[in-house]
């Protein structure tokens, strides 16, 4: 049994982190104090001068623990992490599951590549970002490798010769073939390299100077054609270059300013993002404040949360007043990038417009959509509650899991794992199983093997975090409900996994009607009916879609790239060049199966046997369907 009085007198008057648990040893609340015995004792002395948040959260502590570090950085870096991975009832929470993507140059490789990614690592690449818009990063990039005929593929180069056939990119002209070896001009290669670090790093005029300067010299030697590339390039340049510059004597230092708006239960803080002195994207985030939070908590909360995982931080970070910890943040900052960051409070001048704008969209965005995200929680919050009270479970459903299986008799059986947190999908823990162990349609089978995978899984990363020795990745959050996408069979499939593991948690089922329409839950061996118009009902069926929908484009894309790479290979006659000078022209595999023997002997690289032998083949197979 804990005992909180004996444990107060243990506490060591050093600076750290604390963390309180309740009854069912759940982390409520973390937070960091120069000294534990002081700060946390204040907790559970008279509760007259105390917030609303610490007297509602003192009646449910249990248990509390503490991690003694060296100084209040190491404090405020430990408090965030622990924050992030445990997402505690009564803390201010960022609740926001985006991993915005990066563009990354491979520069540590020797034909780099131009991709993108959600993970920074030290690797020796060029990260460009964050970026606010995915799409936004897949136009650049697209029109990038338009423009630039850089490598896409993985390949370890230095185990290939010229004997090594290349892929589609090279014989379509989107790849110079460093896999051919010293067919390619590798000072050539790193000069298109270099074109796009030009663009990446904001000197986009400077690189459609160069590229200017090219067309010209071609139209000059009457080479129109390239010429006429030439302008497509810069086009498509100017049509990805942001126009939008604002006015100010910022010198072109990056900046990210960070402006808020209060509402009755919740608060929307804006940030805008300005590299090199143009504003790139803007992201606004929703925070719930129940217990009406000090204004410099929020902020303070928000960029702790915010920053704790970014690769980019700014060289200065523009805030309209001053924050908790703003010292131990700018200090921690500067460590994480290398380099002085200046967390500013503008009072006149350029910069307090800025924050002023943004302060202006953060209000205009909660005027807009306030009251739709917090009727959304709401709902969210009734649904769990009403899912919970019909399957009579006593804790609250956080974290639901749902699971499903997708083939088509047997074939490429992928299976597939949704996540939704507090009613909302959490795109960043979903998960796809390709199935290894199971040959033919064995739906159980393939279930079993999945939730195997997936626990086995998770307790090794407990196991491991524990020992302090990685980080928490996805897999070690166990959800408080398992979802299965079929009946009692299913559900039996996951309680006998869970208990050869040792792990209790809910199992339901969903019963399906004649027409595969959910009719009810199947739920400790009894099936319950559900009301089709009630808020749990419509969680449960939006549960279902996107587990069925995940595992379904998974399937689909497996068995798209499946048909691509046998549809042409194995016909007499159709090696690779003359496969891709079929797609070139006619631009699909269906075209292709409907082309005559005439049209396709007109192809480049085709003769009338190779025609006539793909053309029997197609035609033959339609007569055997």
């Amino acid at each position: 049994m804990f005992d909180i009085e004996e444990e107060l007198k243990k506490l060591p008057d050093k600076p750290g982190v604390y963390i309180m648990k309740d009854k069912n040893e759940e982390i409520i609340y973390v937070g960091k104090a120069i000294s534990l015995r002081k700060r946390v004792r204040q907790y559970f002395q008279s509760g007259k001068n105390n917030p609303p948040k610490v007297n509602a959260m003192v009646k449910h502590i249990f248990e509390f623990e503490y991690i003694m570090v060296d100084n209040e950085v190491e404090a405020l870096i430990l408090e965030a992490n622990l924050i992030k991975k445990h997402k505690p009832k009564y803390n201010i929470l960022l609740r926001d599951d985006k991993q915005y993507p990066y563009i990354k140059v491979t520069l540590n490789e020797k034909y780099p590549r131009v991709m993108k990614t959600r993970q920074v690592l030290k690797d020796g690449g060029r990260y460009f970002g964050p970026y606010p818009s995915v799409y936004a990063v897949n136009d650049v990039i697209e029109i990038l490798r338009n423009i630039y005929p850089l490598r896409t593929c993985n390949r370890n180069l230095s185990s290939y010769t010229k004997k090594t056939r290349p892929c589609l990119n090279f014989y379509m002209g989107r790849c110079l073939g460093p896999c051919q070896g010293e067919n390619v001009n590798e000072e050539q290669y790193m000069g298109m390299v270099n074109e796009v670090l030009m663009y990446l790093n904001g000197k986009e005029d400077k690189l459609i100077g160069i590229i200017e300067d090219k067309m010209k010299e071609a139209s000059k030697n009457l080479d129109f054609e390239e010429a006429a590339k030439y302008r497509d390039q810069i086009n498509s340049l100017n049509l990805l270059h942001e126009k939008q510059k604002i006015e100010s004597t910022t010198n072109l230092v990056d900046q990210d300013i960070i402006g808020m708006a209060r509402g009755i239960k919740e608060v929307c803080i804006q940030i805008f993002f300005i590299r090199n002195g143009k504003i790139v994207g803007r992201e606004h985030f929703i925070l719930e404040d129940t217990f009406e939070e000090d204004r410099k908590e929020i902020l303070s909360s928000f960029i702790k949360q915010f920053y704790i995982g970014a690769s980019y931080i700014p060289r200065e970070i523009i805030i309209e007043e001053e924050i908790q910890d703003m010292e131990a943040i700018s200090k921690w900052l500067g460590e994480k990038k290398g380099t002085k960051i200046n967390i500013l409070i503008p009072k006149r001048g350029d910069k307090v417009g800025l924050i002023d704008m943004v302060r202006k969209n953060a209000l205009d965005m909660l005027n807009k959509y306030g009251d739709r995200f917090l009727k959304k929680a709401i709902e969210n919050q009734k649904a769990l509650e009403e899912l919970k009270n019909t399957l009579g479970i006593s804790n609250d459903l956080n974290r639901i899991e749902a699971f499903d299986i997708s083939n088509i008799s047997g074939v490429e059986s992928v299976g597939s794992m949704v996540v939704f947190e507090k009613g909302e999908s959490k795109k960043s823990d979903y998960r796809r199983f390709r199935i290894r162990t199971i040959v033919g349609a064995d739906d159980y089978g393939s279930m079993e093997e999945i939730l195997t995978r997936r626990f086995t899984r998770g307790l090794e990363e407990k196991r491991l975090m524990n020992e302090n020795k990685i980080e928490v990745k996805g897999f070690s959050n166990f959800p408080d409900l398992i979802m299965m996408d079929g009946g009692k069979g299913q559900v039996n499939v996951a309680i006998r996994v869970l208990t050869k593991l040792n792990l209790d948690i809910p199992v339901c089922g969903l019963v399906k009607d004649d027409f595969h329409k959910t009719r009810g839950i199947i739920y400790n061996n009894k099936e319950i009916s559900l009301n089709e118009d009630s808020l749990g009902f419509k969680l449960i069926y939006r549960v279902q879609e996107e587990a069925h929908r995940f595992a379904i484009s998974y399937h689909r894309s497996l068995r798209t790239k499946k048909m691509f790479k046998s549809e042409l290979d194995d016909i007499k006659g159709i090696g690779e060049k003359r496969k891709v000078e079929l797609l070139k022209h006619f631009q699909s595999i269906e075209k292709i199966k409907k082309a005559s023997i005439e049209e396709l002997s007109e192809v480049k690289g085709m003769n009338k046997l190779a025609a006539e032998e793909l053309y029997n083949h197609f035609n033959k197979k339609k007569e055997g369907e």
